[in-house]
């Protein structure tokens, strides 16, 4: 009979453990409509918002007709690539961002807006080259962004709006 008692209580635990870890805390998650779905919060964990709630100030109207003047060339790839994973000053862009540029790299868990997600077709798409372009150089009041008007060159800017762009494609 305690074997019993022992094994009906083991079967027990293991039921709450299993409910335990099936289902781990996060320290926030965003409410978002239509992600009702098992597995919704691995799939937001993994590939970010799309689309995020965004209030961006809109660049002047000199630098929205702006292209980018630099051809994407594998060199110029790579060198946006390099700047966007290690070379970017203050702080490599992938640390918010993401490898991915999902909005889910190492430090965006910590940020209010998070990083803006540019694998995210719904808001790229209709985002003008200019724009990422005025904002990468002066940064994004109220967000983390920080302007690198100082510490990127406009060719340097532009090779990262190259490699930014490829994660639409990817």
């Amino acid at each position: 009979m305690t074997h019993i008692l022992l094994l009906a209580f083991a079967v027990f635990l293991l039921g709450e453990v299993k409910e335990v870890v099936a289902e781990p805390a996060l320290p926030f998650v965003p409410q978002v409509q239509g992600l009702d779905f098992p597995g919704a919060l691995q799939i937001m964990r993994v590939s970010g918002i799309c689309p995020q709630n965004r209030k961006t100030r809109k660049a002047p109207g000199r630098y929205l007709k702006k292209k980018n003047p630099i051809p994407p060339t594998p060199e110029n790839l790579a060198k946006g690539k390099r700047l966007y994973n290690q070379d970017a000053k203050p702080t490599a862009c992938k640390l918010c961002h993401g490898a991915r540029g999902n909005g889910n790299g190492s430090l965006a868990r910590r940020l209010d807006p998070p990083p803006r997600n540019f694998a995210c077709a719904e808001v790229m798409k209709n985002l003008p080259e200019g724009q990422l372009f005025w904002i990468i150089k002066n940064g994004s009041r109220g967000t983390a962004m920080p302007a690198h008007k100082s510490t990127l060159k406009s060719e340097e800017i532009w090779q990262l709006i190259l490699f930014i762009k490829k994660f639409l494609r990817a």
